[in-house]
């Protein structure tokens, strides 16, 4: 079975989609209707612009949702999922590819989730971190253990983790990660404590906006960052998406459950080769394809 993956913010670079843009009219038609949705021409930055400008919230989050939905639509007959699955932000480029949300849809809801998280990371100190080394177990055992908010907050393959929270909490389990004999706990160059409790603001914010956006029902089941297991329904489907910003993302956990369930090869639609990577990683067996 073919499972198709999503990324997160993180995997953008300049330049990104500009060939995508000059080489298929489709692809120009929807960019130019996401400069109109967005308000400001959005491409100017991703074909042009340098890594800082693409490194902001409001840019990069709808930056790689575009990437990703465009490129699936430019695959036209060749984008057959029987599965998908997107890593954070990646979760919406899924939806939209699998007919869950419509392209205008999708691209709002993402805008609106990237400026509600920029606020909510300007409310207190916070940050992520990368712990490389050290079994789940151990990783969630010492972020309980801190005094102030850290929790893991993306099981990405075995082995490596990335915890979330107050700045001066992180900073502590960070020394307690090596103490604990992590390889590395390093501070990753976020602006804030995505899926933890700090991003409860923005969850109650983006709630509002998923409440009143049509759902339809997916063209093959979704594996969700929430619960790791197949949704195909829609009211659940929205359900999770709402949980989901403050929630750990799951994606050892459903890269695992997808191979259960007959997953054989995973292609990564959008920029970046990280997902392929992780999905390697968590199993050797699988064929993996960059789209």
């Amino acid at each position: 079975m073919k499972a198709y993956v999503f990324p997160g913010q993180g995997a953008q670079f300049p330049g990104m989609g500009k060939d995508l843009y000059n080489n298929s009219p489709l692809a120009k038609e929807l960019f130019e209707k996401a400069n109109e949705i967005l308000g400001f021409r959005i491409t100017d930055i991703m074909f042009e612009g340098t890594a800082e400008e693409l490194k902001e919230t409001k840019v990069t989050q709808p930056a790689i949702f575009l990437h990703s939905v465009i490129l699936a639509k430019t695959l036209g007959e060749d984008f057959k999922p029987e599965m998908v699955a997107g890593h954070s932000l990646g979760e919406f480029s899924a939806l939209v590819a699998n007919s869950v949300l419509s392209f205008e849809d999708g691209l709002r809801l993402v805008s609106q989730r990237a400026l509600a998280m920029q606020k909510a990371c300007e409310i207190k100190p916070s940050t992520m971190a990368a712990v490389l080394g050290l079994a789940d177990e151990i990783v969630e055992q010492v972020c309980a253990s801190i005094d102030g908010t850290v929790v893991a907050a993306n099981y990405n393959c075995p082995g490596q983790l990335v915890i979330s929270g107050e700045f001066s909490a992180v900073e502590k389990a960070c020394e307690a990660m090596k103490v604990a004999g992590a390889k590395r706990a390093l501070l990753l160059p976020v602006g804030g404590a995505f899926h933890s409790p700090m991003m409860e603001p923005a969850r109650e914010e983006l709630a509002a906006a998923i409440e009143t956006t049509t759902f339809s029902t997916p063209i093959c089941p979704v594996y969700q960052n929430v619960t790791a297991n197949a949704v195909s329904d829609p009211t659940e489907i929205k359900k999770n998406l709402i949980i989901q910003l403050t929630a750990p993302v799951k994606w050892t956990q459903s890269v695992q459950q997808m191979i259960k369930d007959g997953a054989t090869s995973f292609t990564e639609v959008g920029p970046g080769k990280v997902l392929i990577g992780l999905v390697n990683k968590i199993n050797k067996e699988v064929e993996t394809i960059s789209a």
